[in-house]
């Protein structure tokens, strides 16, 4: 069963925290990625930088900026990920923009991701009717689930179809806005909280976009399997530095 599965199917609401691959300093992803697990997170999201990342805020593309100027790229993250399976057992999800996926040679990215153990991709905009069509049987091939997002504006058509070839969880972004953490969610936010809630999906949902801090990971998870959170911990990186970590994920948690 694939790790994400496992975490999915454990008691309690999951955490899941994003940060880009090479930021604040080039070496410091491996790093990062052993100290959100002795902190307890339950799932890693690592952030393939891109030049043009279109759904996310300033904090994230900030982010990508610096790394992409530090010198990440597929290469070096597939190289510094190499062996990461001997020291970390909860999933890793890569999350990118589909362009630096394509020039990598999509069935060539997957098999990476298989051969270092990475357990899931997350691509914004790759389309769920091209993916089908094109990349669902490299994908199997390979052992590597691939997650959609919905938002409030996706119909329940699409969401219903979503669900039935969601492989682990749908992302379901909070809000319609790019990436960023927010104090509360709005009451609009939570109306359309209930109503994926009302259609009874069978994919598991993790909440990502405005989660932020405790308030806002409690809400979110009041209508979610779990929560992401993004930006705000890459604000707390760049300020606090990584021995900052296990304090930001106790503060969620508590």
């Amino acid at each position: 069963m694939n790790r994400i599965d496992n975490t999915l199917n454990k008691e309690g609401k999951l955490l899941s925290i994003y940060f880009t691959a090479g930021h604040p300093n080039l070496n410091d992803t491996v790093d990062i990625i052993l100290k959100l697990q002795e902190s307890g997170v339950d799932m890693i999201e690592i952030g393939l930088p891109f030049s043009d990342p279109l759904a996310d805020g300033p904090t994230i593309q900030d982010s990508s900026t610096v790394a992409i100027k530090n010198g990440m790229n597929t290469n070096v993250l597939f190289e510094q990920l190499n062996g990461i399976r001997n020291r970390v057992s909860i999933p890793l999800i890569i999350m990118g923009y589909f362009n630096p996926i394509l020039q990598f040679g999509v069935e060539e990215f997957c098999k990476k991701c298989n051969q270092v153990g990475i357990d899931g991709l997350i691509i914004p905009d790759l389309p769920i009717d091209y993916y089908e069509e094109n990349y669902k049987s490299i994908f199997k091939k390979y052992k590597i689930y691939n997650m959609f997002l919905i938002a409030p504006q996706t119909s329940d058509e699409r969401i219903k179809k979503i669900d039935s070839i969601s492989d682990g969880f749908i992302y379901m972004v909070s809000s319609s806005s790019i990436t960023g953490s927010k104090e509360s969610f709005s009451s609009k936010q939570l109306e359309y909280f209930e109503r994926i809630n009302k259609m009874n999906l069978k994919t598991p949902r993790i909440t990502g976009f405005g989660v932020g801090n405790k308030d806002t990971f409690n809400a979110a998870v009041n209508y979610s399997k779990g929560a992401i959170i993004g930006s705000a911990f890459i604000k707390n990186l760049e300020s606090n530095g990584l021995k900052s970590i296990e304090r930001f994920i106790k503060n969620i948690r508590i």
